[in-house]
């Protein structure tokens, strides 16, 4: 197979077509038209400074099920303790800002390119992005951010300043969108972080048809509130 080479023309192959390591096509651009479009096709772009826009659809898929989310006892204990306060769409670009500089600050390349980031703020603006916050005496501690489009919320990025801060987002994260008829949240790409917490693989195939049915719902956009 060969990577595709997107036009100006609003369209993706079909992500079947997808290189073995997940990669689909390059180039386009990252206008909000764009990639709602590539996330409703099970397609998300994913690349680093200097290059192209990259597009990936990759098989398996790591799912996560709001209801089944698996919360270790210790865990539980710290939630119960209140040490953090959760917010939700109070910070989106302090915490997409801290997903990039996390990565940076530890050596790894980011995706997060000043492109990508500013695509992910006007989508936040559009009613389509959205983050989780974790704070500790006023100052942030951990959180996330991602796409929602019907039934699904794709999840972008984390980070976490202080244990357990993340993973305490992600669980409120999946309180709201069972209080709110999601279906799933598509994780992406395999992370230990993830399946720990109840995030499991299947097949490409298998997630398109649980992305098209809960894009059948109608999406949540705007300011979201706890």
């Amino acid at each position: 197979m060969s990577v595709f080479k997107l036009s100006s023309k609003l369209e993706f192959p079909p992500p079947s077509l997808a290189e073995p390591n997940g990669l689909l096509c390059v180039g386009g651009d990252l206008s909000t038209e764009r990639i709602l479009l590539a996330y409703s096709s099970g397609i998300f772009p994913w690349y680093s400074e200097n290059e192209p826009v990259l597009w990936w659809s990759p098989d398996p898929r790591l799912i996560l099920y709001p209801e089944k989310i698996k919360i270790s006892r210790s865990l539980k204990k710290k939630i119960k303790t209140n040490t953090f306060k959760v917010t939700i769409d109070q910070a989106f670009n302090d915490v997409i800002y801290a997903c990039a500089n996390t990565r940076i600050q530890n050596s790894e390349e980011t995706w997060l390119t000043d492109e990508m980031i500013a695509a992910y703020k006007r989508l936040h603006k559009e009613g389509f992005a959205h983050s989780i916050e974790c704070w500790k005496d006023d100052e942030l501690a951990g959180g996330l951010y991602g796409i929602s489009l019907g039934g699904c919320f794709f999840g972008e990025s984390m980070f976490t300043n202080i244990s357990d801060a993340s993973k305490i987002a992600l669980v409120k994260l999946a309180d709201f969108l069972k209080e709110n008829g999601f279906d799933l949240i598509d994780c992406q790409i395999t992370t230990d972080h993830l399946t720990s917490m109840g995030g499991f693989e299947v097949p490409r195939q298998t997630f398109l048809k649980q992305l098209k049915n809960s894009l059948e719902k109608p999406t949540i956009s705007g300011q979201w509130y706890f």
